[in-house]
């Protein structure tokens, strides 16, 4: 999916047994709203695993980091797993500034994304929440 009037872009499919969800362009306020409903029904669905790559975004605000809290806390609550594929400047200086780098298991690439979900990743015991 690509929205023409604004600048984002989704796309899903399964892995091993895990759901990658590719986020693309800008996740704000606005995009928030398709992308939260598109991770919803990911968290909803058979895989309890969930990777989201954030590789291709240019823009990530808090809006867009709420919608992926939410959809961290959701999985972690069905017993799965949550990932972030995050390289880009703009979204790790993000998640440094509002210190959610120790809430999400964040990767560089996708490979080590799917290859860590046999391993401990943060602690599911904030529930998503920012301590």
């Amino acid at each position: 999916m690509f929205d023409n009037e604004h600048d984002f872009g989704v796309r899903q499919w399964v892995v091993g047994g895990a759901t990658v969800v590719e986020v693309w362009g800008e996740l704000d306020l606005y995009a928030g709203e398709s992308v939260g409903a598109r991770l919803d029904e990911a968290c909803a669905g058979p895989h309890l695993d969930l990777v989201v790559d954030l590789r291709g975004l240019d823009f990530l605000d808090c809006g867009g980091l709420s919608v992926l809290i939410r959809a961290r806390r959701r999985t972690l609550e069905r017993g799965g797993r949550f990932g972030l594929v995050a390289d880009n400047p703009p979204v790790l200086r993000l998640l440094r500034l509002t210190r959610t780098t120790g809430v999400f298991a964040v990767h560089a690439d996708l490979a080590s994304a799917l290859a860590a979900r046999g391993t401990p990743g943060p602690s599911a015991a904030t529930g998503g929440a920012i301590a």
